[in-house]
């Protein structure tokens, strides 16, 4: 077992004592397609800035060459720092995967001498393998907290809310985004030729493995407030290349819907 020290990309704060194997592996495979699209589309623009070389090496353009020159130099280290990202990754999944295994499997040898007569060495193996299980969780977890290190990050855009007749002008609205501890709120307002306008337009969120999107709409009227609607998305389809427009119904006929964009 690898002690706790071993993981010193580990972030304060979310350490969560509760594996979540299937989510993890759920996470990992989407981060891992979006890395190797991210890999696929530099490799794809290195061969196109390598085919220019050549022509201008010919053709002796010695300004153009030695820029094009640099941006190759670029797009090469930048894919060897894609290729070390996601050896990393799968490095700390492998060593994951590891770990509930032998969770598993000292969990199932508990249940078995549970059940056994009890005799002092029974009880002796019963304290083993309830150490063992603690070790493996504490293990997982630690993991969990190295891998979200190399989550990257979520550039979430406010595009406004959409919802036909029921927005009016001079209608304001409170948008709360929350993903774990992370908090968004913007206030918009509903102008006179119906374009909107909100206080902020865009907030960077950290990727969480068990956290969801919560977003939470509401209507302000003077003092008062009227909730419109509460929503939880998922960001599992977030880790790809291109934005993704997200379009969330607000309340449960879809009469008021919110336009997210989401960029990783």
């Amino acid at each position: 077992l690898k002690p706790p020290k071993a993981y010193n990309s580990l972030q304060k704060g979310t350490l969560i004592w509760d594996p979540k194997p299937l989510q993890v592996k759920k996470i990992f495979e989407a981060l891992k397609k979006g890395l190797n699209e991210y890999l696929e589309a530099h490799q794809a623009e290195l061969d196109y800035l390598s085919g220019r070389h050549k022509d201008t090496k010919r053709n002796s353009r010695l300004a153009f060459y030695y820029d094009l020159d640099k941006q190759i130099r670029s797009v090469e280290r930048y894919i060897r720092k894609l290729e070390f990202h996601i050896s990393k990754v799968e490095e700390l999944y492998e060593a994951y995967c590891i770990q509930c295994r032998l969770r598993d499997g000292a969990t199932n040898m508990k249940q078995a001498f549970s059940l056994s007569p009890s005799t002092k060495a029974s009880r002796e193996s019963l304290v083993e393998l309830y150490r063992n299980v603690q070790e493996c969780t504490e293990d997982m977890c630690f993991i969990e907290g190295a891998l979200e290190v190399h989550l990257g990050e979520f550039h979430v855009k406010m595009k406004g809310l959409v919802g036909f007749a029921r927005l009016c002008p001079g209608d304001q609205y409170e948008v709360f985004v929350r993903l774990g501890r992370q908090k968004w709120r913007l206030r918009g307002k509903i102008e006179t030729d119906d374009s909107q306008t909100w206080d902020e337009e865009e907030k960077i969120f950290i990727p969480n493995l068990h956290e969801k999107f919560e977003i939470k709409v509401t209507e302000l009227r003077g003092l008062a407030t009227i909730l419109v609607g509460v929503v939880t998305c998922d960001s599992i389809n977030f880790f790809t290349t291109k934005p993704q427009a997200i379009i969330v119904d607000i309340t449960e006929l879809g009469t008021i819907k919110l336009r997210l964009e989401v960029l990783w």
